[in-house]
């Protein structure tokens, strides 16, 4: 990491207290994981760190890290608890978002930065909905906003809200029931008249991570908690920002690259204490296991490297860095899948057993899939585009 100061109010995250965070963390881990639920505790240890509030923008006071340091981040806290990750992940992206393009209103930002220099104060944008799906594939949101006075209400249903009964501020994308609808997001206070947190988040992986349902019936909404509406269509709808999805893809990828290199911990810790009376010498001592073992090094190496160095291009603003994080994504979310699934066969029994973390980060590090933009549509960009580069004769 390269922050290393900030002014009073957003200390700075010291890269030397990244490790004792993700030990921290993982001390935890399986507790959370079986209770299906996180405390603020683990997020208040964040925010003391720094962690919470590292992409807040200088001009706000805050250290202003921009992409490279937030992987870094994020594989530090994957690596600890994914779910704690995934949450602090929405809140990082939504400082990121605004110290790029300002677009939170004046008021509420105030509260916001306010609020998160005295505690942690966590942030998500709830996009999915049972109908439409991921936004990104296209379509108009079926949460509504209509206009009540000066004022806007909110009806609808969001579903995989990530952290959503610790979350402070819901940004709920709506469409207005206007004759031509604008789209946009609504900046929404937990425990908002009308809100309701539906506890049905019963996943493979990631369980803490409270990915639940929310409802909202006729939620009142200020006319000044709005961020700037569009129309339907305009580039406002789908979050095709090619910097922010970046963010998302590289952040996310670095995260799940964190849960495998937990793995691989722990495989090699078990394969120097695992001694077989048949061989007399720890399963370290193989070379059928430690060529498996270079398999996953290998694979993970180049990921990281990718990862970072494509972050780094993010952040320098070079010619189509961001376009290429989705097929980074890709790459990255595969080599850490690949990485756990050869550990638990390296082991067998011992890496599906609970009481052995490696059966959790096989659950954790699968859920990498289902973020946005999955497989088939980078895949499908990245074909049509290569075609398109060479046309018949």
């Amino acid at each position: 990491m390269t922050v290393t100061t900030a002014p009073p109010g957003f200390p700075a995250p010291a890269p030397d207290g990244l490790p004792a965070v993700t030990a921290a963390l993982a001390a935890c881990a399986a507790t959370h994981d079986r209770d299906a639920e996180l405390p603020l505790a683990d997020f208040e240890l964040l925010h003391r760190a720094g962690l919470l509030t590292a992409t807040v923008a200088v001009r706000h006071g805050g250290p202003g890290a921009g992409l490279a340091d937030t992987v870094r981040i994020l594989r530090a806290l994957g690596a600890g608890d994914p779910a704690v990750a995934l949450i602090t992940a929405m809140t990082l992206f939504t400082h990121a978002a605004e110290a790029r393009a300002p677009h939170w209103p004046a008021g509420p930002l105030a509260e916001l930065l306010a609020e998160s220099a005295r505690r942690p104060v966590l942030v998500n944008a709830l996009r999915v909905e049972p109908e439409l799906g991921s936004p990104v594939r296209g379509g108009l949101p079926a949460t509504t906003a209509r206009r009540r006075g000066d004022g806007w209400e909110l009806t609808g249903h969001k579903i995989y809200s990530t952290g959503a009964y610790l979350l402070d501020w819901l940004l709920v994308w709506a469409a207005t029931d206007e004759e031509r609808p604008r789209v946009g997001s609504f900046l929404v206070r937990s425990g908002s008249p009308g809100l309701t947190v539906e506890p049905v988040w019963d996943h493979l992986g990631l369980r803490a991570s409270r990915s639940d349902d929310v409802r909202l019936d006729a939620v009142p909404v200020p006319a000044d908690r709005v961020a700037p509406l569009t129309r339907h269509g305009s580039g406002g709808d789908g979050g095709r920002d090619p910097v922010g999805g970046a963010w998302n893809s590289l952040g996310l990828t670095a995260l799940y690259l964190g849960v495998a290199g937990a793995a691989r911990d722990w495989l090699l810790g078990f394969l120097h204490e695992r001694t077989p009376s048949a061989l007399g010498a720890p399963l370290a001592s193989l070379p059928r296991f430690q060529a498996a073992v270079g398999e996953i090094e290998t694979a993970l190496a180049g990921a990281d490297r990718l990862v970072d160095a494509l972050a780094a291009a993010v952040d320098a603003g070079e010619p189509g860095a961001a376009e290429q994080a989705g097929g980074a994504k890709v790459l990255g979310t595969r080599a850490a899948i690949d990485a756990v699934q050869r550990a638990v066969a390296l082991v067998g029994n011992h890496g599906l057993t609970r009481r052995h973390p490696l059966e959790r980060h096989l659950r954790d590090v699968l859920c990498a899939r289902v973020h946005t933009p999955q497989d088939d549509s980078v895949l499908l960009t990245a074909g049509r585009a290569a075609l398109a580069r060479v046309r018949p004769l």
